[in-house]
């Protein structure tokens, strides 16, 4: 059924499944994915989000949004919500400032996220902060911000029409520039391939 479409899975057995399955074009960092009538899905919440995008597809976001609403979850992440959002990438602080402050920044993209702002969140020094920061998430204030920012960006181009220039104003990047080049850094790529794919993906 799957040979010759995108799909996708766990991130745990994703490895595996491309090897069972050559012929299938496993898509590891989307919750889940649309291959014509094929839908597929990362894990149990994934198919909730899986769920609610077959009920708008099928009736509307009106509908899709009010299901949302009844089960007390996020109206809908969007397809290329990676499996392993950044704060799940980094050890979680056993202060909690800092894990107050890793959701702040994934909340507030476009916040003024320089080092001293975060340091005075958590009442820091700028050099004890930095030093904490850096031994209880394993990166760097400046490393997670980036990652963060690029994260945000890349859900916004995969689920809105917005413009670059919106996208990156929103997401605290300032130009265009400025996030083409945290993009190529952080995730080797352009901002655009997320959008050109979903654009030139046919749906059977």
């Amino acid at each position: 059924m799957l040979d010759g479409r995108r799909a996708t899975t766990h991130w745990s057995i994703c490895e595996m499944f491309a090897t069972s399955f050559p012929l299938v074009e496993v898509q590891t960092d989307r919750i889940y994915v649309r291959d014509g009538d094929v839908w597929t899905s990362a894990g149990v919440t994934a198919g909730m989000d899986l769920a609610l995008a077959l009920v708008e597809h099928d009736h509307g976001p009106q509908l899709s949004a009010a299901a949302a609403r009844e089960m007390v979850m996020f109206v809908q992440r969007p397809a290329g919500f990676p499996q392993i959002s950044t704060q799940l990438q980094v050890s979680q602080p056993a202060h909690e400032p800092l894990r107050n402050l890793l959701a702040f920044i994934a909340e507030h993209p476009g916040a003024d996220l320089s080092v001293p702002a975060l340091a005075d969140r958590c009442a820091m020094s700028v050099r004890t902060f930095g030093r904490r920061f850096q031994l209880e998430t394993g990166t760097s204030p400046a490393a997670f911000v980036q990652a963060s920012r690029v994260q945000a960006a890349d859900r916004l181009i995969e689920a809105s029409d917005a413009t670059y220039d919106d996208i990156a104003r929103s997401c605290g990047f300032g130009t265009v520039e400025t996030m083409y080049r945290a993009f190529q850094r952080t995730l080797g790529k352009t901002p655009g391939h997320r959008r050109r794919t979903r654009e030139t993906t046919p749906i059977r």
